[in-house]
């Protein structure tokens, strides 16, 4: 079974589209519980890929075969210590993004869920392909049951947010398309392993393919000021489509300039390595401030994305192998913090079908369990020692502060405006004057405590037991940091 455990990570959600399809679209329920047992099967199933990971063995559970052979591109797939816990994180954001749904999606059921499978494949293509070509078909196909979700069941200006997302990601897929088929022509292979191994390219060319995928990567992070797609995505988005966007899509951007941009063009990274910690800074506190200004939840939560998604950045150009192997591991950190948030705020929209601060409250009284769940959610975005958000930004800071302190004092004072956002939107949602038009809330039912409890456990059990992530990761980082000599810690 495991010479074939990520093709069947690929397969299992068009098996559980293809029930769907099969199911009455009356039976509402039957067609949630399908789309969810699918998606709990195919987290099930993706478990073994950590408890049989082999630390610093490169490349595990690798499957290869040619795909059209007389071009030289193959179905290669694999997994290391990059991507290994983002496979982890979709299998199990996709699991529940879907319950989260259960009462939210009314209409078209079938069909949304159908996309919701559809999507987790194609994010899951993104994180186990080796073939650059086969990335790259993943990573547009997951722009399509994306922009569908946002434009059929997001909010009033759902077809702006979708069209909006289509041309950013678009825009930067086109270019890196162009630098893949460079990269092929030149190398005349597309298998990732066989470029690393034998590509030599001019200095000059590394440093132009690599701003291509990095601008196409950069787009989907978002890296300021390529963000203005994201607030729009994710306020009109529904609550399942924002966790996955927050929680899985803008990790492909970050993880793709660790798995391509840096290892094949490592001579053009002390090149753009200062602007892009820059901008990372740059994002870091225009995302936390801009954050600080909000009243709508949502945009809270979008902004303070921003921020967060630059401090990984800041990380991985930064932190050298320290920051790197921290900036994995908060990508998972984020997803599953930010996905908690919107998750959040999706049980009070159902209810109160706004998502303002101002219309709230005072509502710990009503609520006293939600308001539980959602300060450990906002301390887990914070970064409480103990809790999962800490490790990944101290390590990242630590390893920033050996070499430029500017950068590190910058992302030091963002945690700071991130405390104060996000306690102040505790303060604002749960404490305070109670608001009357709230007395019909109700507190959270089994299905949504079973979500949150579940987030919250994998807050401590990151929080307290970090080495059993860093054991997998620091081999890939170290690999990876090596693989540019070092250039990543050359500029001051």
């Amino acid at each position: 079974m495991s010479q074939f455990l990520l093709s069947a990570l690929l397969i299992i959600p068009l098996i559980g589209v293809a029930l769907l399809v099969l199911i009455p679209r009356e039976n509402k329920d039957v067609l949630r519980w399908t789309a969810f047992i699918t998606t709990l099967v195919n987290f099930l199933v993706s478990l073994p890929l950590y408890f049989n990971f082999q630390s610093g063995a490169g490349y595990q559970f690798e499957e290869f075969a040619a795909w059209i052979p007389a071009l030289n591109i193959n179905y290669h797939l694999g997994v290391d210590g990059l991507s290994l816990f983002l496979v982890l994180l979709t299998t199990f954001l996709s699991a529940v993004a879907v319950l989260s749904s259960f009462s939210a999606i009314t209409e078209q059921v079938k069909e949304y869920m159908a996309l919701m499978l559809l999507l987790e494949t194609a994010m899951l293509g993104v994180f186990v392909s080796l073939d650059l070509f086969l990335f790259y078909l993943f990573w547009e196909a997951s722009l399509i049951p994306m922009a569908l979700l946002i434009g059929r069941w997001g909010g009033e200006r759902r077809i702006y947010a979708s069209v909006k997302f289509i041309i950013y990601t678009m825009a930067g897929s086109a270019l890196m398309l162009v630098a893949a088929l460079v990269l092929y022509a030149w190398g005349g292979t597309s298998d990732l392993p066989v470029l690393l191994q034998t590509l030599d390219l001019p200095a000059w060319l590394q440093v132009w393919l690599f701003f291509a995928f990095a601008l196409a990567f950069a787009v989907k992070v978002p890296l300021f000021p390529l963000h203005t797609w994201l607030p729009a995505a994710h306020v009109e988005a529904p609550t399942a489509g924002s966790i996955i966007l927050a929680g899985v899509l803008l990790k492909m951007g970050t993880y793709g300039l660790m798995r391509f941009a840096i290892p094949l063009f490592p001579a053009a990274v002390p090149v753009w390595t200062p602007l892009l910690v820059t901008l990372a800074v740059i994002g870091i506190i225009y995302g936390a401030l801009v954050a600080l200004a909000q009243d709508a939840a949502k945009k809270l939560v979008a902004y303070s994305s921003v921020a967060h998604m630059g401090f990984i950045v800041l990380g991985i150009f930064s932190g050298g192998p320290q920051g790197m192997s921290a900036a994995v591991l908060q990508m998972v950190n984020h997803g599953l913090s930010t996905g908690m948030l919107f998750f959040m705020v999706g049980v009070l929209y159902e209810q109160r079908h706004s998502r303002l601060f101002s219309d709230y409250g005072g509502i710990w009284v009503k609520v006293p369990v939600f308001g539980v769940f959602f300060i450990l959610a906002a301390l887990s975005s914070v970064g409480l020692p103990g809790m999962n958000g800490f490790v990944g930004e101290f390590v990242i800071l630590l390893g920033t502060f050996k070499v430029n302190w500017v950068a590190a004092a910058f992302g030091t004072f963002g945690i700071v405006l991130a405390a104060w956002y996000l306690l102040t939107a505790v303060r604002k949602l749960l404490f305070g004057p109670f608001n009357p038009a709230n007395s019909g809330l109700r507190d959270m039912n089994g299905r949504e405590l079973a979500i949150a409890v579940s987030l919250v456990v994998l807050f401590f059990v990151i929080g307290l037991f970090p080495q059993l992530f860093f054991k997998h990761i620091t081999p890939a980082t170290d690999a990876l940091a090596e693989r540019v000599n070092t250039t990543i810690l050359a500029w001051r």
